[in-house]
């Protein structure tokens, strides 16, 4: 959309999301509701109220104007939360944020432009249909899905809708990751054959006896395409503060830490090798699951994954949390280094608090020449987002390589469960010669919700 359409459209839009219209844009300025990417905020919780929110609001181009959240207490505190920091931003009150308990209501919002999806993993996907079908832009936290399936589902959603959708896998968004994927792409370490990724498990926990669902929360709704099983608050997430949440650790809802900094990791990882539109031709895991407890993902682990292009890349909790690339010449590690996405990040910053280092200095001191491999610069996740709508930068997560880096975490999975070896054809997505592993790419889905009843 060219940007004159753009401020047409938003202008033409602003009276009916709650903004005052006898507020003069002098006041404004460059801020002036004309000029601003209307978002909706779909879930309330932890990574929306540490990262998601804080991503978006700190640029100028965009505002939060409408949140949504299946518990009623989780949304009233995301609005708070919102209009607090406009105020405070501004000055004066100025912003009324709206308030959905069906984010399908606020889909249906024509002043809204784009949506920020920061919900439980199992409701990833089918919002981020939803709402690109319905013509908005969106941003959604990874893992872009829990099965393969679900995932291509959303590409072709994305593809049919023309919207712009963005991966939250902000690492790409990270100096040092980037430095790290174009030294090693500009043959700075010679040529690439290992990858090693550092990746923690999850702990077993407690038993968890049944609990009567809060008033404040649609149980049936969050549970979604997944199987009814009764409620128990170390099974969704705290009903006071917003510590790492329960549904983490449950299959049902997440595959773990595969999925969860599974796709940070293997996205970050498939920059540097090359290999972001394809996936790996074998994968061989072994995990550790609990054997009594609530929470039943899986923990301590190795992986092994090979590429047509001879790599081999191993993941594993004994590893340091980062990547480390190691070629003919030399090797290069990055890792987050002290940033974190929210404040209940589970791993301590000591174990991966130096962000970037090479066998030799003088690696990391190479200069990338006008004539190489230049990947895409981005200063802050949400912002190269937020640019790539107005159409003034290229987007560095799209949907179709944030598909590709979850379904390494998903095959991964795949072979953890079964114990073994499995050979995978990245271009018809499913395995070779096995029935059993095929039947792991898809799981049935409770009606009437789930990727399976949206209508691309």
């Amino acid at each position: 959309m060219k940007r004159r359409e753009f401020i047409k459209n938003t202008t033409l839009a602003s009276a009916a999301i709650g903004f005052p219209t006898i507020v003069p844009a002098s006041v404004f300025g460059k801020n002036a509701p004309s000029n601003k990417i209307n978002i909706g905020q779909i879930g309330c919780g932890r990574i929306a109220r540490d990262h998601d929110m804080p991503g978006v609001w700190q640029h100028d181009i965009a505002r939060i104007v409408a949140v949504s959240d299946l518990d009623s207490n989780r949304m009233a505190d995301g609005k708070k939360r919102v209009e607090d920091y406009y105020t405070k931003k501004m000055g004066k009150a100025y912003l009324d944020v709206k308030q959905y308990g069906d984010y399908k209501d606020m889909l249906q919002n024509k002043d809204i432009d784009a949506i920020v999806i920061s919900t439980p993993d199992h409701w990833h996907s089918q919002p981020a249909m939803e709402a690109s079908l319905a013509g908005k832009h969106v941003y959604v936290q990874k893992p872009t899905s829990l099965t393969i399936r679900e995932g291509r589902q959303l590409v072709d959603a994305v593809k049919k809708s023309g919207t712009v959708l963005q991966l939250g896998t902000q690492q790409r968004s990270s100096e040092q990751f980037r430095i790290a994927a174009e030294l090693v792409r500009n043959g700075r370490i010679g040529k690439l054959h290992t990858v090693k990724i550092g990746l923690p498990g999850d702990p077993s926990g407690p038993e968890a006896a049944p609990m009567p669902v809060p008033a404040n929360l649609n149980y049936d709704m969050w549970l979604g395409s997944t199987p009814e099983v009764p409620y128990t608050e170390i099974g969704v997430h705290p009903q006071k503060g917003y510590d790492r949440p329960g549904w983490l650790r449950l299959e049902q809802f997440g595959a773990g830490m595969i999925t969860g900094w599974g796709q940070h990791h293997y996205d970050s990882a498939a920059w540097g090798m090359d290999t972001e539109l394809t996936g790996p031709r074998y994968i061989q895991a072994v995990a550790e699951f609990p054997h009594s407890g609530l929470w039943n993902v899986h923990g301590d682990f190795m992986a092994k994954a090979e590429y047509d292009n001879g790599i081999t890349m191993y993941t594993s909790g004994g590893y340091p949390n980062g990547i480390r690339y190691e070629g003919t010449e030399g090797w290069i590690w990055v890792s987050r280094g002290n940033y974190v996405a929210s404040t209940s990040d589970p791993v301590a910053q000591g174990n991966s608090a130096k962000a970037l280092d090479a066998s030799d200095p003088k690696i990391l001191k190479s200069v990338i020449g006008p004539d190489e491999i230049q990947l895409i610069r981005s200063d802050e996740h949400h912002g190269n987002w937020l640019g790539a709508i107005q159409g003034n930068n290229e987007l560095l997560s799209p949907v179709e390589i944030g598909h590709r880096s979850c379904s390494v975490c998903l095959v991964t999975h795949i072979s953890m469960k079964l114990g073994r070896k499995l050979e995978w054809d990245a271009a018809a997505e499913k395995f070779i010669n096995d029935p059993e592993a095929n039947s792991m790419l898809e799981r049935p889905q409770r009606a009437p919700y789930g990727t399976n009843y949206v209508k691309i």
